[in-house]
């Protein structure tokens, strides 16, 4: 068998394995948030990594504002999971900031998760969050192609 042949199907194999694990790390998010969504409102916060380990939290929150379930999941593999964090558990999320101790006790990446979580969580209370789309750059060419377009007409009509 050729060695491009082989290489071809070491590729396909590994990129079919890790669209699968993928899937499978999406139901146990989503498993985890309905499990969460059952007990009240959920916060989640993020801490993306491009190269680093990128980090997820969410907070099952009551009326109050205080925590009854608190999760992380850290990882750069597709093989990460949902850990209990419950020293969360009972405080209030309006006060977990980069003040608060128990925060800070946390690596940098899960004290920016939380920071996020309250962030999006008091924006959504205060009644003033706006979703933001974000652009998927082969479609943001088209769009800035033909905004560069409108500019010249519009500069060319005004310098007449």
């Amino acid at each position: 068998m050729s060695p491009i042949i082989v290489l071809t199907i070491i590729i396909a194999t590994a990129y079919i394995l890790q669209l699968f694990l993928g899937f499978k790390q999406i139901k146990h998010f989503n498993r985890v948030y309905a499990e969460l969504r059952k007990k009240g409102r959920v916060a989640i916060g993020r801490r993306s990594g491009k190269f680093k380990s990128g980090t997820i939290v969410m907070f099952a929150i009551d009326s109050d504002g205080k925590i009854s379930v608190a999760k992380k999941i850290q990882g750069v593999t597709i093989g990460a999971r949902f850990k209990d964090m419950p020293q969360y558990i009972n405080h209030n999320l309006h006060y977990l900031d980069h003040y608060n101790p128990l925060v800070r006790q946390e690596n940098k990446l899960t004290q920016i998760a939380i920071e996020d979580a309250r962030d999006v969580f008091l924006t959504i209370e205060a009644g003033t969050y706006q979703e933001v789309p974000k652009n998927v750059p082969m479609i943001d060419w088209g769009l800035q192609f033909k905004s560069l377009l409108s500019h010249f007409k519009l500069t060319n009509k005004s310098l007449q």
